[in-house]
């Protein structure tokens, strides 16, 4: 790889990991372990994928692409291993202190969980501060469709947040 394109991978590194974070975080429901592990997969694949970066939109887009691929990949991946037995799973419950995790942000990753995978990235994007116009970008949908999905979006956290108290 050029000295280019490393410090252009640095750079890119140093501006979106806060976001990629974050998005992670949304996607995997607020479990910090597996949102980390996520964030360094992102950025191995924006280091693989660099050289292939046409610069066809901003920098940060192209991440928001890649990060919402590797999240909804390990998603998938995830629905299709086997699930743990009963009896595992009790004896995991006794046998394991229960740690209660109550914060605020940890609940408001659990009700995003909730939601299905094209909400939680919009909404995750908004958490992040962006514009309507770079997460139309990112979605291929008009700025207006954005404007409507996050405000039924807010309204489906809501009842979900709601609920949970």
């Amino acid at each position: 790889m050029s000295k280019k394109n490393q410090k252009l991978f640095e750079t890119v590194y140093h501006e979106c990991y806060p976001m990629v974070k974050q998005m992670c975080l949304g996607f995997m429901k607020g479990d910090i372990d597996i949102a980390n592990d996520l964030s360094q997969e992102v950025f191995i694949n924006i280091w693989n994928a660099l050289e292939n970066f046409k610069g066809q939109s901003t920098h940060k887009t192209w991440v928001y692409r890649i990060t919402v691929n590797t999240c909804l990949q390990y998603i998938r991946k995830e629905k299709k291993k086997k699930r743990l037995s009963l009896e595992k799973i009790e004896h995991t419950m006794i046998h394991e202190p229960q740690h209660s995790d109550s914060s605020p942000e940890k609940g408001l990753y659990k009700a995003i969980g909730q939601l299905e995978e094209l909400d939680r990235l919009i909404i995750m994007m908004v958490l992040e501060g962006q514009d309507y116009d770079t997460i139309s970008n990112v979605l291929g949908i008009k700025p207006t469709n954005v404007r409507v999905k996050i405000h039924r979006i807010k309204k489906r956290l809501k009842k979900i947040l709601d609920h949970e108290q």
